[in-house]
């Protein structure tokens, strides 16, 4: 009996919605309006910068996941660059606690959202956790399911966004604008730099479709055209939405508001607007959450494959799913719902403490191809990130920039360093524990790239038989 793998069956639409999961968060249309409210339409600088330096990440990753289209991820890219150690790191620290929080938080807004909006008698945390339970179930019943719901959600909220956005910066809305003219663009000078780490949030995220790679066709050519599509999208749809609802909404109501986006669509749309935005609220939480569900098992799953990880998150279902990763992954967000942990208010601190985070990753993501370059120069890329390894040292030295510069409140940024901190300290201890105690390994002892091309290699293999069997019964 063949042994069972993960299937591949995803295509460029559902890579370019799973790209777009997380970086269409409800946590970034907040973070969105209040950027916009800050600094008014200076932002827009901020969100330049950090699209291109996304853009940076994205040949990063592009690159690698085109040498390596495994599942799991940043941690299979590490393994051949620095070891072991960095790899199950980057993955504990940059997505696995994040998702705690991040993940508890985009499962904690619907449930406001609804019950404000549509239901002022339910608890948020009953609706939320209904919501958790039924993503966790649509991802362990099969990849095609996590498909055909994230098209459907990234794709009514893109477009409605986009009409919403288009309607305001045009100034058609039915209600007054407050503005017709901004009679200056950028009112905090060079100070509008230090809300690129907030801007930055609001792209953060295409890697996820990475993860997937196992189950995505031609995924050396979907996975980087998929990032790259995405995130021109997403700030085309983000600059309209952010400029309409400059034009409705003044600055310091939207820089003070827990759902800026809400007010702005009302504003813009009387009471239908508020419908609308409270419905794109919750599509936006479906759809970042859907992406977790779908992203961070496979992370584990690959850990787990690769001695990383307890054994059991190696187990797939009947529909060829990691059904125990998914279940530990809806348990872990789970959890701070219930116990009221990931509030409205803290989501900025949870977001900036996550995005710290991700600093990390990305620069163990901009080494692996520095460091792959040097070690293996002559194996096929067949997508190369361009000029040479430019992109990746400043890459780097922006990473550290905005880690030194991650908001610009002191007092705030002294709680995000904390959490972060905190989340970073965990992750090396449990990695170096796991790495020399129980995989008995060194931690900086390199899985030869070889090795990772051959295992892909036997896995395609085993695939084909296992489908030209199931073809002739």
């Amino acid at each position: 009996m063949a042994e069972k793998r993960l299937k591949r069956s995803l295509g460029l639409w559902a890579c370019i919605a799973g790209a777009s999961g997380m970086v269409v968060a409800s946590t970034t249309l907040v973070t969105l309006g209040q950027g916009f409210g800050i600094a008014g339409p200076g932002f827009i600088i901020a969100m330049v910068v950090a699209m291109l330096l996304n853009l940076l990440v994205a040949f990063s990753f592009a690159e690698l996941s085109s040498m390596i289209p495994r599942a799991g991820g940043i941690n299979n890219y590490t393994l051949a660059a620095l070891g072991p150690f960095a790899g199950l790191m980057s993955v504990f620290a940059g997505y696995i606690l994040v998702n705690i929080f991040s993940g508890a938080a985009e499962t904690t807004i619907p449930g406001i959202v609804f019950s404000e909006v549509f239901a002022p008698w339910m608890d948020p945390k009953l609706f939320s956790i209904v919501l958790l339970a039924v993503l966790t179930l649509v991802n362990i019943r099969g990849i095609e399911c996590y498909a055909w719901l994230q098209m459907g959600l990234t794709g009514i909220m893109m477009i409605t966004l986009f009409i919403v956005g288009i309607v305001g910066t045009s100034g058609l809305g039915i209600g007054e604008p407050v503005t017709t003219s901004f009679d200056s663009f950028n009112i905090m000078g060079w100070s509008v730099l230090g809300l690129t780490a907030l801007a930055f949030w609001l792209f953060l995220g295409l890697e996820f479709i990475t993860p997937l790679a196992e189950e995505i066709r031609n995924p050396r050519i979907n996975i980087p055209l998929a990032m790259f599509l995405s995130l021109l999208i997403i700030f085309v749809v983000k600059i309209f939405f952010g400029i309409g609802a400059l034009r409705y909404v003044p600055m310091e109501v939207l820089a003070g508001s827990p759902a800026p986006h809400v007010e702005a669509g009302m504003a813009i749309l009387g009471r239908s607007g508020q419908i609308y935005m409270g419905i794109i609220t919750m599509l936006a939480s479906l759809s970042s959450l859907n992406t977790l569900c779908a992203a961070i098992p496979r992370m584990i799953y690959g850990l787990a494959m690769e001695g990383q990880a307890p054994k059991i998150f190696s187990k797939l279902s009947r529909w060829q799913t990691p059904w125990v990763a998914i279940l530990f992954n809806g348990i872990i967000i789970a959890i701070p719902v219930l116990f009221g942990i990931a509030t409205v208010e803290s989501i900025v601190i949870f977001i900036l403490a996550g995005v710290f985070c991700y600093f990390i990753t990305y620069i163990i993501a901009h080494l692996d191809v520095i460091i792959l370059r040097y070690r293996y120069p002559d194996v096929q890329r067949p997508f190369r990130s361009p000029f040479g390894i430019a992109p990746q040292v400043i890459g780097i030295l922006s990473m550290v920039y905005m880690m030194f510069n991650i908001f610009p409140d002191p007092d705030i940024k002294r709680i995000i360093y904390r959490y972060a901190l905190l989340f970073i300290a965990i992750a090396i201890v449990y990695s170096a524990a796991w790495v020399k105690f129980v995989m008995k390994k060194g931690l900086f002892e390199r899985t030869p790239l070889e090795n990772l091309i051959a295992d892909l290699e036997e896995n395609a293999e085993a695939k084909s038989i296992a489908e030209t069997k199931s073809a002739s019964v």
